[in-house]
């Protein structure tokens, strides 16, 4: 190669803009981290772009999204975190993009089906776990479950109310070991006796506790969860493509089949 030609292709090179790999920074609920872990890995495999997760609980992302972390995509257990982040100025539109529901999950020794799940729960002996309201949207959803309870039995709310046990999703609840299912590791633990959270968790934890029973709600106390997308205000092309990556039929196919509903 003449130095003539060697010089001509090395200005050719610096001049000729090159598409780089950007780092998304990925904010989920906690409920989501083996449906969209495995989203972000395809995503990583099929544009180059790497995916930074941090998965917790909705209400905590979000106090911490609003005290100035990195966060692109806020993948939300609700719709009212991420629209506090618009109302805000923080974030864009927001974006329902999948559904899940509560169940229970109760101890092998424990005698409960759908139609006695009130009965047991509302028993002096029995221990009822749930998660922190507010920090994270599974314990509200719960609470909306006991107001319900009201309308079955008169004093169900106040009684579900005094006696449940916040046992995850707190600020200073006690965390699982790595590598352990929080809701199973709960239970194995012996801290609850019956423990209301979404479908798709008690479905994991039985895969990890397999004596664990899963008990859907009966209908009149049924309550769904409306998870909700959003873009934190500078995200970047990429994190766009991780957004609607999670929208695509793709994306809303691996949701499935871990147990989420569709949006509509």
């Amino acid at each position: 190669m003449t130095l003539r030609r060697y010089a001509y292709l090395l200005v050719l090179f610096l001049l000729t803009p090159t598409v780089m790999a950007d780092e998304v920074f990925l904010y989920a609920a906690g409920s989501l981290r083996a449906a969209l872990g495995e989203i972000a890995d395809k995503f990583e495999s099929s544009s180059g772009h790497s995916v930074t997760r941090t998965f917790a609980p909705s209400g905590l992302l979000r106090e911490r999204i609003e005290q100035g972390e990195p966060a692109q995509v806020f993948a939300s257990a609700n719709m009212k975190h991420p629209r506090t982040l618009h109302e805000a100025g923080k974030a864009g539109e927001v974006t329902m993009f999948a559904r899940n529901q509560l169940c229970a999950l109760a101890q092998e020794g424990v005698t409960v089906n759908t139609d006695t799940l009130l009965d047991v729960m509302l028993d002096a002996n029995i221990r009822v776990g749930t998660s922190t309201p507010k920090a994270d949207p599974s314990g509200d959803y719960a609470w909306q479950l006991f107001e319900k309870a009201e309308s079955l039995h008169a004093g169900a709310f106040e009684t579900l109310d005094g006696k449940a046990l916040k046992l995850t999703g707190g600020k200073g609840t006690e965390k699982a070991p790595e590598g352990r299912n929080q809701y199973g590791w709960v239970m194995a633990s012996g801290k609850a006796d019956v423990f209301l959270t979404y479908c798709t968790n008690a479905i994991l934890a039985r895969k990890e506790v397999p004596a664990l029973q899963v008990i859907p709600v009966p209908g009149p106390l049924s309550v769904g969860a409306s998870y909700g997308i959003t873009l934190i205000d500078g995200a970047s092309a990429a994190a766009a493509g991780l957004r609607d990556y999670i929208l695509s039929p793709e994306g809303q196919q691996v949701l499935a089949s871990y147990g989420f509903d569709a949006p509509g």
